[in-house]
C-alpha cells in the first residue's frame, strides 16, 4: 500500500519511529503503485477507518483513548474557536494599548497593539510559545519588554521588542525564572530603568540536598542590560515589587507567605535596606496585606488587607505614624484588585461579589465613592489607568461571549469598547444560558455555594451532571464565558456546576482556610454534600455525574474517585496532584515552602503520615470508574510523574484508564491544536461514561 493509506500514529516517539519503519518499509516494497498487488480487504478496511479518524499529534502522547471520529470533530470545531481579548498596557503618551489575543488560525495568544477603539489589532509577536504580559517603556513607549517561557515550563525570560524594527533581544539570564515588575519614574532625557525578579532553577539530583531558594530584585535599563545592578537579595520565593514611589526612593514590595498571610516592606532603592511596614514587627495572628501604590506626595501607601475583618478592603498606611485608614470598611466583599490613576486621585477597585467582579471608584482625597456609570454586563476583569489621560481600561466577559476590553472617562462617564470578541459561524454566544447561583449545606452544617449552568429546554428528562471544580485551592469559579465548555450543555445537554468548596477565594478569610492542613479531606465532603443536593434535584441525574478538576481540583477529581466511587460515573484529572508528598518533594523549588503552608509540610512524620494517608494514590484501589487523565511533560507546578503514577496504581485495578499528555506543554494544555485533542477526547469520555448519544 502507498504512504497516503498508512493508518495515522498514535503519538509520542514510539509512535514515530513505527511511522518511520513503516514508511521505509513501503518505500522499499518494490513495484511502483502502478504495478502493485491491489490491497487486501482488509488492508482497506483499515485505510477506511483512518481516514475517518482524527490522529493526535506528534506532541501527544496517547493511551487507552479511543480513535476521535472526524464527524466529532466537524461537530465541535465550532465551539473551539471563541477568541477575545485581554488587556496588557496603556501606551505612556498616546490613546493606544497592548492587548493579548489568540489570531485566527493561530496556535497561542499573542500581543497586538490596538492604534484605537475597535481598530484592528496589530500583531507584535508571533511565537510559538504563548506572550501575554508586556509593558511599554514608560517615557516615548519606543519599546516594549515582554516575558515569554517555553514550552509551559513557566521558565520566563524577559525580552526587549523595538516596536519600529520588530528587533527582538533576550535581557535574562536563561538559567534563571524572572518577572517583570514595574518602571521606575523617569524624566524625560533619563534612561527608563526596570525592575525585575529572579529565581534560580533547582538542579539538585534526585535525593540530594537542595539549595535555599531567594528571589533577586535586579534593576535593568533594558537598552543597556548588561549593566544591570543587583538591588537586594530576598529570601524564599514569593515576593514581588508592587510599586515605586514617586521620588523613586522606595520600592513596596509584598512578600507572599500564603492565601492567608502576606506582608509589606519597604526597600532602599540606593542601598538595597528593607523594613517591614505591615503588619508592624511583632504583630499576632496572619492576614494578607498586598501593596497597590504610593499616593502622590510619597507620605502614604495604599493597600488592601483583611487584617481588619474577614474580606480585603483597600486602607491607607501613613509611612511616618503607621496610622492605617480603612477605606472600603462599608465593602462587605472582597477587593480582588486596584489601580491608581497618575495624578493620585482616583483609585478604581475591582470588587469581587459573590463571583461577580464589579467596578467601585474611590477618590483618594476625601475617601469617598465616585458614581460609576452604567457599564456593558459582564464580570470585571482587569483595570488600569491610563498614565497620562486618566482613562481607565477594563475587560469584560460573561455567558455571551468571551472578554472584550473598554475604556472609561471617569469625567465625562464616556464608556468606549476597544475590542470585538471572535465568535465562529453558526454559533451564537448571545443564546447560551446564563449561570445560576446556588447553593446547598455541607456535613457540618456550612453553607457551599456554586454557579449551575442548565441545558436547553429541548433536552427532556433529568440531566446528566458534570461538576467542573476549581484549582488553587485558593482559586474561585466565577460568572464568565464558559467557552469550548458551552458545547457540552448546548449540544450534549449536560448541566455543569462549578462549586466553590471550602478553601476557595471570595467569602472571607475563615472560609479560605477552612481547608488547611489536617482540614484538607473536609473540601471533598463539600462535593459528597453537592451529589446529595443533585439528588433531590427534579432536573438533574445523581445516577450519571463525571467530576472533573485542573490542578488542585485535579486532586479533587481523584478524591472524589476514591471516596465517593459508588455515586459518580466517572472522573477527569487534569494535572492533579495525585500524592501530596511526592508532590512537594518535585514541585519546582521556588514553589515548595509556598505549598507547605498551604497543604503541610512533609518533613513533619506526623504530617507526612496524614497526607501520605489522604492522597489519592495511596487509597487508588477504591477508583473503580473510568479515569481520564490529562498531564504536560514540562509541567513545573504539579510534575508530570504524579500523572503517571495514579494512571499506573488505578490500571492496577482493572479500571478503564484514559491517558492525554503532551510533550510540548506544562500545566494546562495552551496550543490551540492540543487543546482541541484533549477537548474531542473529553467528548468521548463523557459520551461513554454519561451513556449518551
Amino acid at each position: 500500500m502507498t504512504p497516503a493509506l498508512l493508518p495515522r500514529p498514535i503519538g509520542g516517539l514510539a509512535a514515530l519511529a513505527a511511522a518511520a519503519l513503516m514508511l521505509a518499509a513501503c518505500a522499499n516494497s518494490g513495484p511502483s503503485s502502478a504495478t502493485a498487488a491491489a490491497p487486501s480487504p482488509a488492508q482497506a478496511a483499515s485505510a477506511a477507518a483512518a481516514a475517518d479518524t482524527l490522529a493526535p499529534n506528534a506532541n501527544l502522547h496517547v493511551e487507552g483513548i479511543p480513535p476521535v471520529p472526524r464527524s466529532l470533530v466537524q461537530a465541535v470545531d465550532k465551539y473551539t474557536d471563541f477568541r477575545g481579548h485581554g488587556f496588557v498596557d496603556w501606551h505612556p503618551g498616546k490613546r493606544e494599548m497592548l492587548v493579548t489575543h489568540r489570531p485566527a488560525g493561530g496556535s497561542t495568544p499573542q500581543l497586538f497593539r490596538v492604534a484605537s477603539p475597535l481598530a484592528e489589532p496589530e500583531r507584535l509577536t508571533d511565537f510559538a510559545d504563548p506572550v501575554t504580559s508586556a509593558q511599554y517603556e514608560p517615557l516615548e513607549g519606543k519599546y516594549i519588554v515582554f516575558e515569554r517561557a517555553s514550552g509551559g515550563n513557566e521558565v520566563n525570560q524577559l525580552y526587549r521588542m523595538a516596536l519600529d524594527t520588530r528587533e527582538t533581544t533576550l535581557l535574562t539570564d536563561p538559567d534563571q525564572r524572572h518577572n517583570l515588575e514595574t518602571w521606575l519614574h523617569e524624566k524625560r532625557g533619563v534612561a527608563s530603568r526596570l525592575l525585575y525578579t529572579s529565581v534560580p532553577l533547582d538542579r539538585t539530583a534526585a535525593g540530594g540536598a537542595r539549595p535555599t531558594i531567594d528571589t533577586t530584585l535586579w534593576l535593568i535599563d533594558p537598552l543597556q542590560p548588561a549593566a544591570r545592578r543587583k538591588v537586594t537579595e530576598l529570601p524564599g520565593g514569593g515576593w514581588n515589587a508592587a510599586s515605586v514611589s514617586w521620588d523613586n526612593k522606595q520600592v513596596a514590595l509584598t512578600n507572599y507567605v500564603s492565601a492567608n498571610e502576606s506582608q509589606i516592606w519597604l526597600l532602599d532603592l540606593a542601598t538595597g535596606k528593607r523594613r517591614q511596614l505591615l503588619p508592624a514587627p511583632g504583630s499576632k495572628g496572619r492576614a494578607t496585606h498586598l501593596a497597590a501604590g504610593f499616593s502622590r506626595d510619597n507620605k502614604a501607601l495604599f493597600f488592601t488587607s483583611d487584617r481588619a475583618g474577614e474580606f480585603n478592603e483597600l486602607q491607607r498606611v501613613d509611612l511616618a505614624s503607621r496610622k492605617i485608614t480603612r477605606v472600603t470598611n462599608h465593602i462587605s466583599w472582597d477587593v480582588a484588585g486596584s489601580s491608581l490613576s497618575e495624578d493620585g486621585r482616583l483609585a478604581a477597585l475591582n470588587v469581587n461579589e459573590d463571583g461577580q467582579g464589579k467596578l467601585h471608584l474611590i477618590d483618594t482625597r476625601s475617601l469617598k465613592e465616585v458614581n460609576v456609570p452604567a457599564l456593558p454586563a459582564g464580570n470585571l476583569g482587569g483595570l488600569h489607568f491610563h498614565p497620562k489621560r486618566g482613562e481607565l481600561a477594563f475587560g469584560l466577559n460573561g455567558s455571551a461571549g468571551p472578554s472584550q476590553i473598554y475604556s472609561l472617562d471617569p469625567a465625562s462617564g464616556k464608556v468606549e469598547q476597544w475590542t470585538r470578541a471572535y465568535a465562529p459561524a453558526g454559533v451564537d454566544p448571545t443564546r447560551f444560558a446564563p449561570q445560576q447561583l446556588v447553593r446547598w449545606k455541607s456535613f457540618d452544617g456550612r453553607t457551599i455555594s456554586g454557579l449551575l449552568t442548565l441545558p436547553p429546554a429541548r433536552f427532556g428528562g433529568k440531566r446528566p451532571v458534570l461538576i467542573n471544580i476549581h484549582g488553587g485551592p485558593e482559586g474561585q469559579s466565577q460568572f464568565g464565558f464558559l467557552n469550548r465548555n458551552n458545547y457540552f450543555i448546548e449540544e450534549m445537554g449536560i448541566a455543569m456546576i462549578q462549586p466553590n468548596v471550602r478553601g476557595s477565594t471570595g467569602y472571607g478569610k475563615t472560609f479560605l482556610a477552612l481547608d488547611n492542613g489536617m482540614q484538607r479531606e473536609d473540601s471533598v465532603k463539600d462535593i459528597g454534600a453537592l451529589i446529595d443536593w443533585i439528588a433531590t434535584q427534579p432536573n438533574l441525574d445523581a445516577s450519571r455525574i463525571v467530576v472533573v478538576g485542573g490542578s488542585y481540583g485535579g486532586y479533587m477529581s481523584l478524591a472524589v474517585s476514591t471516596n465517593y466511587a459508588d455515586r459518580i460515573a466517572g472522573s477527569i484529572d487534569v494535572v492533579g496532584i495525585s500524592h501530596f508528598v511526592t508532590f512537594l518533594n518535585n514541585t519546582e523549588s521556588y514553589r515548595r515552602d509556598l505549598r507547605r503552608v498551604e497543604y503541610g509540610d512533609e518533613r513533619d512524620p506526623a504530617m507526612k503520615a496524614f497526607l501520605d494517608k489522604i492522597s489519592p494514590l495511596t487509597n487508588a484501589a477504591r477508583i473503580t470508574k473510568p479515569l481520564f487523565v490529562v498531564q504536560g511533560r514540562n509541567d513545573p507546578r504539579v510534575p508530570w510523574t504524579e500523572a503517571e503514577q495514579i494512571v499506573q496504581r488505578a490500571r492496577a485495578n482493572g479500571t478503564p484508564v484514559w491517558y492525554l499528555r503532551a510533550e510540548n506543554e506544562g500545566h494546562g494544555f495552551q496550543r490551540k491544536e492540543n487543546a482541541d485533542y484533549q477537548f474531542y477526547a473529553t467528548v468521548l469520555f463523557l459520551k461513554d461514561t454519561l451513556k449518551l448519544p
